[in-house]
């Protein structure tokens, strides 16, 4: 009997891979090794917390090569071993790559506004960590409690960056307008999941989906309520309408390095949460999801590019809020594909179209908010007329900026970005969402104009005899060069060599 009991407690030891969840928990390992440095590191030392933090996150995105070569799961059921709460696939495994990529990225960004605004370096570097790491766990979650918990651990950290400018009230406000708008959605995405697990009896994603496959008519109603409220708190972070007006007062109000951080791995959460929710878990519930996702689509990218039209060149921070409702827009392409799986015989592909587009899409608007930092170093309101003569005062930022635009908007030499919107209008086409297509082509048209006029004004003359910004605006700084020399770099290879990022998506199949 002893030597039984003592085999049943083995047996119910849980093993952890650790090679599996070593992405988030690197992360979150420096963002303890960040804090405990702060309290040791005099002031003029400080920077290197900022090259600690770099490392970390590099040191994570390099640790998703065991993952890489097969789906690896570790905190799975004792009595079901192929029900999993983490799970290593193409698709966690793919996320995790643009949430760790772009948070270097960001990181680089972030080197320069620290020390410019004389923003507190410990706090901000383990806040930026921590977020990470709950942006990192988000897309291996395949339980509905891991999920809320990793989208909880990406969202509160990022409204403690965006209020960081201690004594300014436009940072306080913004971060008080994201705090109570995302608590809302939670709020509402909890209740949700509760009628799930009513419904359902379970949490994890896979018995979910079975147990909605066989719900039974006394649940129906119960069941539907839940799956559409659960699918508010990831719509919020995808900023998808009508869960989007928080965003350009953010992206205004918060330091551009967490602005660009959000306007990437924001979306990245939202976007992995919402595909595996809909995807995995609720498949049966595909008639409802899709359409409400179809529509949400269509509204959110057309108030983003209608909202960017109407920026003046002359208004304070329009730079910044010309990129957020742009922002908003590309949210609208990125839902497209989710919506389409819900229509597709294989969702998988719609899924790799928005993985596609996603991987454009971080590298090019984090270089954009790139130079917008650059600019604002002297230029603190950043209107869009503060960029006239750039080419004439710094004409590699120039460039890289037109570059950037130019990729967003699909036009060359900014190949990449047409690829990814025709890999995203094809899905709508392949799933039967024949309007949804027509709607998403006349927002490209409209997106167009804005993108196009930002450019123009780059390399018009000055307005002046004096170049604007010359010689008031400082040499690049190290690590913001960086930044946009590696987003650039980013944006040329794939653009010259486009199939790289569709074969890398189209292996992500759910």
């Amino acid at each position: 009997m002893t030597v039984l009991a003592q085999e049943s407690a083995g047996n119910a030891v849980q093993s952890v891979d650790w090679l599996a969840i070593a992405p988030p928990v690197l992360a979150a390992l420096g963002a303890l090794a960040v804090l405990v440095a702060d309290l040791f590191l005099p002031g003029h030392r400080k920077p290197l917390l900022g090259r600690i933090a770099t490392a970390f996150l590099v040191l994570a995105a390099l640790s998703l090569l065991p993952s890489a070569a097969g789906d690896r799961a570790t905190f799975c059921l004792t009595a079901d071993p192929g029900v999993c709460s983490y799970v290593a696939d193409p698709f966690a495994v793919a996320v995790q790559l643009l949430v760790l990529g772009a948070a270097a990225l960001a990181a680089l960004l972030s080197m320069t506004a620290v020390r410019d605004e004389g923003l507190p370096a410990g706090e901000y570097w383990f806040l930026l960590l921590s977020s990470t790491a709950g942006a990192a766990l988000l897309p291996a979650s395949r339980d509905l409690a891991t999920l809320i918990v990793a989208l909880e651990v990406a969202s509160l950290p990022s409204f403690a960056l965006v209020g960081l400018r201690r004594g300014d009230g436009r940072s306080s406000e913004a971060a008080l307008k994201f705090f109570l708008s995302s608590v809302t959605a939670t709020a509402v995405s909890l209740l949700g999941v509760s009628f799930v697990y009513a419904a359902t009896g379970s949490m994890h994603l896979s018995e979910v989906a079975d147990g909605l496959r066989d719900i039974g008519a006394d649940l129906e109603t119960l069941a539907a309520a839940g799956v559409v409220l659960t699918l508010v708190g990831f719509a919020f972070k995808t900023a998808a309408v009508p869960f989007h007006f928080w965003v350009p007062d953010t992206y205004a109000g918060a330091p551009l390095p967490v602005a660009a951080y959000l306007s990437v791995i924001g979306k990245a959460v939202g976007f992995s949460g919402l595909v595996l929710v809909t995807v995995e878990a609720f498949p049966a519930y595909g008639r409802l999801w899709g359409p409400v996702l179809a529509v949400l689509a269509a509204l959110t990218m057309t108030a983003g590019n209608v909202a960017a039209l109407r920026q003046r060149p002359d208004r304070a921070h329009g730079a910044v809020r010309l990129l957020a409702w742009s922002s908003v827009g590309q949210a609208g392409y990125l839902l497209v594909p989710v919506a389409a799986a819900a229509y597709a015989d294989e969702p998988g592909r719609a899924v790799g179209a928005t993985v596609a587009y996603a991987l454009m899409y971080a590298a090019v608007n984090l270089g954009a908010f790139g130079v917008a930092a650059h600019v604002g170093r002297t230029a603190s309101a950043n209107r869009i007329a503060d960029y006239r003569g750039l080419y004439a005062a710094h004409p590699a930022a120039a460039l890289a900026l037109a570059f950037f635009l130019l990729c967003l908007a699909g036009l060359p030499p900014g190949v990449v970005g047409l690829f990814a919107k025709v890999a995203v209008f094809s899905a709508a086409v392949d799933a039967g969402l024949g309007w949804l297509a027509v709607v998403m082509a006349v927002n490209v048209v409209i997106a167009l104009y804005y993108y196009l006029a930002w450019t123009a004004v780059l390399f018009r003359p000055p307005a002046g005899p004096v170049p604007a910004g010359a010689g008031a605006r400082p040499r690049m700084d190290g690590p913001l060069t960086a930044a946009i020399g590696t987003a650039a770099a980013s944006g040329l290879v794939l653009s010259g060599a486009p199939q790289l990022v569709m074969r890398f998506a189209a292996d992500v199949l759910l």
